[in-house]
């Protein structure tokens, strides 16, 4: 174990390229406290922001907080942390939350940290495994949150032995409250009285697992967690932690620069429209005819009026 722990030096080289990610300027001012998004992006039209002793006024001028010199009103920005990414086995009985006001040890209490640390998503108290701890928010929300799809791999302990009908339910879906589940990888293991399933979810509500199966008859009676997207449990003792390997740190990189799943092919490409067509591609000559005969009859109905 490490005391305090800090990404080891044969990492470095790829922590820095990480930290070396370009972003909008007013994103960087509203990450770093100066004002909402929103508030920043006025700021910087109203030149009070500096880059490297040059005044940005164009919204969307990407940086990087950690090599280019940013200055508000005078005021330099200081620089955000290097990230840190701690890949934890949390154990039974411990609540994957930052802190707990009722004293109650929490995944961050098992990983002595120089930096602030938050676990990326959630695993319910009794359930154990795969917990990303990371000062890199961005990263969280991208692999985290379920509209960027990431796969999440789990082995499912269950009591008796669920037939195929259960199992055909789980893998297409199952109506709990607040909406269907998405389809889900769904294998039997091994079966000895009860039975290990693995299951592999793009999706992560409260307790979904264990309200999936109870909802097909069955009980949940030891869930693990051994995979979330490119990062793997391995052989990690309950209770043990660990840096990623430069492997997980390149993946984890292409993630954090990652848009949402088809975001390229839902925007088209705009096409130049044809001379004399209107927005839908139509001619816009008869619209033009049409209204050239309308001004013809109404100047014909005026010249008619006593």
């Amino acid at each position: 174990m490490l005391p305090a722990f800090e990404v080891p030096p044969e990492s470095e080289q790829v922590r820095v390229e990480i930290g070396l990610v370009e972003e909008r300027l007013q994103k960087v001012l509203a990450h770093a406290g100066v004002a909402s998004r929103r508030r920043a992006e006025e700021m910087i039209v109203e030149g009070r922001v500096q880059v490297n002793g040059e005044v940005v006024k164009q919204l969307g001028t990407k940086v990087n907080p950690h090599r280019d010199v940013i200055v508000v009103d005078g005021r330099p920005l200081g620089r955000p942390e290097r990230p840190v990414y701690v890949l934890l086995n949390k154990p039974r009985g411990v609540l994957s939350a930052a802190h707990d006001v009722r004293g109650r040890k929490t995944v961050v209490d098992l990983v002595p940290a120089r930096s602030r640390l938050y676990p990326v998503g959630r695993l319910d108290l009794d359930s154990e495994g795969l917990m990303l701890l990371t000062n890199d928010g961005a990263l969280a929300l991208r692999l985290a949150h379920p509209r960027y799809e990431h796969e999440k791999e789990y082995r499912v302990l269950v009591a008796g032995v669920p037939d195929e009908a259960a199992l055909a339910r789980l893998r297409g879906g199952v109506g709990l409250e607040g909406g269907w589940t998405r389809p889900a990888r769904v294998e039997v293991e091994k079966s000895n009285g009860d039975t290990w399933l693995r299951m592999v979810l793009r999706e992560g509500r409260k307790r979904q697992i264990r309200r999936m199966v109870e909802k097909v008859g069955y009980q949940v009676l030891r869930l693990i967690r051994v995979r979330m997207g490119p990062l793997r449990l391995g052989d990690l003792p309950p209770g043990a932690y660990r840096p990623l390997t430069r492997e997980e740190l390149a993946a984890i990189r292409r993630i954090r620069q990652e848009d949402l799943p088809g975001a390229a092919a839902r925007r088209p490409e705009r096409r130049a429209r044809p001379a004399g067509t209107g927005r839908r591609g139509r001619s816009e000559r008869p619209a033009v005819a049409r209204d050239a005969a309308m001004r013809g009859q109404q100047r014909g109905e005026r010249e008619r009026r006593p």
